[in-house]
């Protein structure tokens, strides 16, 4: 028998791409409404509903990436405070946790980073996402996630020729997570090494070619090694 799997954000962008795709997990998704990360007595009213043996943690704050500058405090609640409630629950009911982090954990200054190199978040949305990392991380049965995705299309008119990162959409994530799922730590998760013109181009050939300045907010190599990544799925 497969493993019951909780899906929190189970109305958000991934969720409902999973949702749509999946074909090879027992998954349940909980909504806001079912699952309140702020309160541990939701959370564990629907775990002892489901009885999951994984708990993937999706729910949380991203975008518009500017609220995690703007609105400080909700960015502190939903992704670090929310996510140490998760893992508590977690380590009190014995159930496996798959917390979907950010590559933008690493500084995006020489790219290639491995799962082993330093952290160094280049934003408030990266800083809260480490904060959720480090209750994770106290937790060993645990898998860390570092992911660089996109919903499809490309969402965007135009797109940086001179900023290089490892984009996926969320349709493959789906496809490899049935082959992750059973690792622990922390595993970089993404595409290919590349600008994200050549990326967005790929998929919309209307997209137009811009560049971003080096003193911008971005960072301009946010590559990472998937070595460890292409030796599980292979």
């Amino acid at each position: 028998m497969e493993k019951k799997i909780l899906v929190t954000g189970g109305d958000g962008r991934f969720a409902r791409i999973l949702k749509k795709n999946n074909k090879k997990l027992d998954l349940f998704f909980a909504s806001k409404k079912q699952c309140n990360i702020l309160n541990l007595n939701s959370i564990i009213r629907i775990v002892k509903e489901i009885k999951p043996k994984i708990l993937i943690h999706c729910a949380g704050l991203s975008r518009p990436m500017n609220i995690h500058e703007k609105n400080i405090s909700k960015s502190i609640d939903l992704n670090i405070i929310g996510t140490a409630n998760i893992t508590k629950i977690c380590k009190k009911y014995n159930i496996k946790l798959i917390y979907f982090s950010t590559g933008y954990v690493y500084e995006g200054t020489k790219g290639n980073y491995s799962e082993n190199d330093a952290v160094k978040p280049f934003n408030n949305y990266a800083l809260s996402k480490l904060g959720g990392e480090c209750a994770v991380a106290m937790y060993k049965n645990s898998l860390i996630l570092r992911i660089a995705m996109t919903e499809k299309p490309f969402l965007h008119k135009k797109a940086f020729s001179n900023l290089k990162s490892n984009f996926m959409f969320h349709e493959e994530l789906v496809k490899i997570l049935p082959k992750i799922i059973n690792q622990k730590g922390i595993l970089n998760v993404g595409g290919k090494s590349q600008s994200v013109f050549s990326f967005a181009k790929k998929n919309n050939s209307k997209v137009k070619k811009i560049k971003a300045k080096k003193k911008s907010n971005f960072p301009l190599n946010q590559t990472m090694s998937l070595a460890k990544l292409k030796k599980i799925i292979k």
